[in-house]
């Protein structure tokens, strides 16, 4: 008679874990999205290099009572460029729009927003990628629904489009100016 382990259990169990993770996963509200632990609290430091020749911004910005959105882009990103006629028609209805750029040279940068515009109240540079980090960032483009108090009302990671905007982004914007 064969000896019973507890070890011979082991790996049907670790694959149950495995199919409880993933279906956890497939049945959320959205399974496309990325959570954001950062909802719901205030924005975290304005640290990034001067834009030459443009306008910066800083916490107080953030925080100066306008509902506004802070966009992570950089010329090397293609889903960037795709959103950029996105971002500069939310800038023309009046909604401000500060621009982070994420890791990129400045004469790329520059280019960049010479040829397609400038959507951007305020920009500055995140050379190096530590201000993403204290964001949460995983990529850009990223665009976070800020409040008038700092508060993060929403985190979308992706290019905006117009569908985006219409299902995700204005109703941010009208649950941040409630704020």
């Amino acid at each position: 008679m064969a000896k019973f382990s507890p070890l011979m259990i082991a790996p049907p169990m670790i694959f149950a874990g495995f199919v409880l993770l993933a279906a956890v996963g497939m049945f959320r509200e959205d399974p496309d999205s990325l959570p954001s632990a950062r909802e719901g609290q205030p924005a975290p430091p304005v640290v990034m290099t001067e834009f030459p020749g443009k306008t910066g911004f800083d916490d107080a910005t953030l925080r100066d009572g306008q509902v506004k959105l802070v966009n992570y882009w950089a010329s090397w990103c293609a889903p960037c460029r795709a959103e950029h006629p996105s971002l500069e028609a939310l800038s023309e209805q009046g909604i401000p729009v500060y621009g982070v750029n994420y890791k990129d040279s400045q004469n790329n940068a520059s280019a960049f927003l010479e040829e397609l515009g400038d959507p951007y109240a305020g920009i500055g540079r995140d050379e190096q990628g530590r201000m993403a980090l204290d964001w949460g960032v995983y990529g850009v483009p990223e665009t976070y629904v800020i409040a008038g108090d700092g508060t993060i009302v929403l985190r979308f990671a992706g290019p905006i489009t117009q569908r985006v905007i219409d299902s995700t982004i204005r109703p941010a914007l009208e649950k941040a100016a409630g704020n």
